[in-house]
């Protein structure tokens, strides 16, 4: 594919295009995009931050799709009434899915691709952290920010900037679309499988086609036997594996498992373990993944997006030994798909992992618009539930409800994906003290 100069990325602001548009940025390429939230005459913080470093926003009525353009990215989510979509098209202009734009960008690197059901957002920060901390430099392309990335708010925090145009890559191989079929992988890391998107055999089917696009080394954890629970008090976990103590300052077995992966590569790779351990230690950890934000009438507030089963079953369970007096969460559905594929795995979840001194709050499922079926809501779940659980009907009510259950000891937890919000009110609430 040449390389374009000037591009355009249709819903800039979500996690994954944010991420093209700084790599892009880093490039030295002209950058463009859209927002649905742009049209309603709102922001974000990391639309703020593109803004600042001169990306040209604009709302998602074409009006962004300059003639000039080179390219105009697009995602799975995107729809084919899309506005700025059909704008390319009638200017017969180039368009490229996201998994493409991301295939360019690796072009010449050798990349490592961190894909999996679960976790891959946690490896790829990790092992972009340890190979840049013995001094491999890599590029890295994450779908979550990553605490220190974003230099200060200058940058999007899920992009690590190299000096080397031509060097070590690591990037989040998105599963859920399949779309990551389209990357060209040097060394793979395949985090687990498991249903989400999909039942986990077309998983496995999946992750099995895509290790065998590797041309190096092949890093597959989705076999292992769950991780016992991690020795360490407090916010970390003790470990002891290839001969060696390690401590991650992150809780959690699933931590942990993570950890293993991104060190297993990053030795495959030839990295010292002593420069390995130290960097581990020195892990500031990732964005939305139980990132403490403050507190709440003296209850620890946590950010996290879990969204799934598995994800969020690690979470609270990792949350209910670390907070005995009570975990107090709010948890919004992603989508309605989702919420109706999943509807009976989460009852047994939350049955099963939900003490009786926690409580879970039930947003109603967040609407992206298009043309969802709405025919189940999060009522539908509560309905399954015997666990102590109950539906809110707005942030306003989640908000109120949470303060008034925290207590010293106990944790406030803001569960969940795509919506905004969810980050805006962990932080707000973290600073209530």
């Amino acid at each position: 594919m040449a390389p374009m100069q000037s591009i355009h990325l249709i819903g800039i602001g979500g996690v994954g295009m944010s991420a093209l548009a700084q790599a892009f940025l880093d490039r030295g390429w002209r950058v463009s995009g859209s927002d649905r939230l742009l049209g309603m005459g709102q922001s974000t913080p990391v639309l703020d931050v593109l803004r600042r470093e001169g990306v040209r926003l604009f709302p998602q009525d074409g009006s962004g799709v300059a003639e000039t353009l080179d390219g105009v990215v697009y995602s799975t989510a995107i729809e084919a009434d899309n506005p700025d979509l059909l704008a390319a098209q009638a200017r017969g202009l180039r368009t490229l899915h996201r998994s493409a734009a991301l295939a360019s960008l690796a072009e010449g690197h050798e990349l490592i691709a961190v894909t999996g059901t679960c976790g891959k957002s946690s490896v790829t920060a990790l092992l972009g952290h340890l190979l840049a901390a013995c001094g491999r430099d890599p590029f890295v392309v994450n779908g979550a920010e990553v605490v220190g990335w974003d230099v200060g708010g200058t940058r999007v925090g899920s992009v690590r900037a190299s000096a080397h145009a031509r060097g070590l890559m690591v990037a989040e191989a998105d599963e859920s679309d399949k779309s990551l079929m389209a990357l060209s992988p040097t060394h793979v890391i395949v985090t687990n499988a498991s249903s989400d998107h999909f039942p986990k055999e077309e998983a496995e089917r999946l992750f099995g086609a895509f290790k065998a696009k590797a041309r190096g080394i092949v890093i597959d954890t989705s076999g292992m036997p769950p991780e016992p629970s991690p020795a360490g008090e407090g916010w970390e976990a003790r470990f002891r594996w290839e001969g060696r103590d390690w401590r991650l300052p992150m809780p959690g077995a699933h931590n942990v498992a993570n950890a293993k992966a991104a060190l297993a590569m990053a030795l495959r790779l030839g990295c010292d373990p002593e420069a390995l351990a130290e960097a581990l230690e020195s892990f500031g950890g990732v964005r939305r993944r139980l990132e403490r934000t403050g507190c709440c009438r003296g209850a620890t507030v946590v950010d996290d997006y879990a969204h799934n089963v598995e994800k969020l079953a690690a979470a609270w369970t990792t949350l209910s030994k670390a907070f005995p007096q009570g975990v107090f969460g709010v948890w919004r559905p992603h989508g309605f798909a989702p919420l109706r594929k999943m509807m009976e795995g989460l009852a047994a979840m939350f049955n099963a992992t939900v003490r009786p001194c926690d409580r879970l709050l039930l947003l109603p499922v967040y609407d992206a618009g298009g043309t969802a079926d709405r025919s189940v809501n999060s009522g539908d779940l509560l309905a399954r539930l015997v666990c102590p659980a109950e539906a809110v009907a707005s942030w306003a009510e989640a908000e109120d409800r949470l303060r008034s259950l925290a207590r010293p000891g106990s944790a406030v937890v803001l569960f969940g994906a795509r919506d905004p919000e969810l980050s805006v009110v962990a932080h707000r609430l973290g600073q209530e003290g």
